[in-house]
């Protein structure tokens, strides 16, 4: 069994997260008014769990890679953020949270299905 895969609740709670600051950044409310969320107020320590919860959780996909159990998962989560990165760069703004949410809902099916495969080994 993989014991980095027990993290994958905790980063299911992350991208719940993330989803949710994605919607109050560029959501509908943001759009209607023509705001740009980089000048947006932003508190010091979100900017910080934000920024520093996103290098753990791409450390984490990669070392998901290097065990069997987890390894699809791990290729997909990897995948998904990578085609959505380079999507999010060139699309306009408006189509960014159509991404954000799309690409999301894939990495939470991805981190529902390592958990539940996680705690059937574990039931063995």
């Amino acid at each position: 069994m993989n014991p980095l895969a027990l993290l994958a609740p905790l980063f299911l709670l992350f991208e719940l997260w993330q989803l949710y600051l994605s919607e109050r950044y560029m959501g509908i409310k943001q759009i209607r008014v023509n705001a740009d969320p980089r000048e947006l107020p932003m508190t010091r320590w979100v900017a910080t769990g934000w920024s520093g919860g996103l290098l753990i959780y791409f450390l984490w996909m990669g070392t998901l890679l290097f065990h069997p159990l987890g390894r699809a998962q791990g290729v997909v989560l990897l995948a998904v953020t990578a085609i959505g990165y380079s999507i999010r760069g060139t699309c306009g703004l408006k189509w960014v949270l159509v991404v954000l949410t799309f690409e999301g809902s894939i990495r939470v099916g991805m981190l529902l299905s390592l958990f539940l495969t996680t705690w059937r080994q574990l039931m063995k």
